[in-house]
């Protein structure tokens, strides 16, 4: 049996991820409150990682009343620097704020995923990576802002690391897929145990 599959997401990182996998999907943004469902969250499922795994969960299933049958595939990264959680920069300014904040420091990306059906959860998972990122110059800051604000202030970190974004890391540690929001492999590895990947 064939079955629908569907990213819940806008995401063109994610769609080409999936896409260089061969997999066959259709993509369709979920229409959710990210900070109303992280408010609403119990306390226990209130950190970095909880709340990226929750809003992933809450995008495929928004998407999935919409599609039955269908597996739906949901995401979501968050950011955390120690205990402080981080959210996209709305302008230049919040972009600076972040990268100051980031400058020197080690930081972990949260990417939750998720398999849907009928709003029921299959499958998710949380890869963590750990970013430490140089102590770039106020110079470099601002070069690096003049090229990049406008792809940037769709990321949380305010960088992608498939650009520019690279030149502000010493490091990282952690899965590549996770970095860029969607750990596919663990997530190829339950559509084949699901019987929707076969290979």
């Amino acid at each position: 049996m064939t079955v629908h599959l569907i990213l819940a997401s806008g995401s063109q990182a994610r769609r080409e991820l999936l896409h260089n996998a061969g997999l066959a999907f259709t993509a369709e943004p979920a229409g959710v409150d990210e900070r109303a469902i992280e408010n609403d969250l119990p306390a226990d499922k209130r950190t970095p990682e909880g709340i990226a795994e929750q809003l992933a969960i809450a995008k495929a299933r928004d998407v999935s009343t919409r599609h039955p049958g269908a597996m739906v595939i949901g995401c979501d990264q968050t950011m955390s620097l120690g205990d402080r959680l981080l959210h996209k920069a709305a302008d230049r300014a919040g972009a600076r704020a972040t990268l100051d904040a980031l400058r020197g420091q080690t930081h972990h990306l949260n990417s939750g995923v998720c398999l849907v059906r009928d709003g029921e959860v299959l499958w998710s998972h949380v890869g963590i990576a750990r970013m430490t990122m140089r102590d770039f110059t106020d110079d470099f800051r601002e070069e690096y802002l003049d090229r990049n604000l406008v792809c940037i202030l769709g990321s949380v970190g305010c960088y992608q690391l498939e650009g520019e974004g690279i030149q502000l890391f010493d490091a990282f540690d952690g899965d590549y897929f996770t970095i860029l929001g969607l750990p596919i492999l663990p997530l190829l590895t339950a559509l084949r145990t699901l019987g929707v990947n076969h290979a």
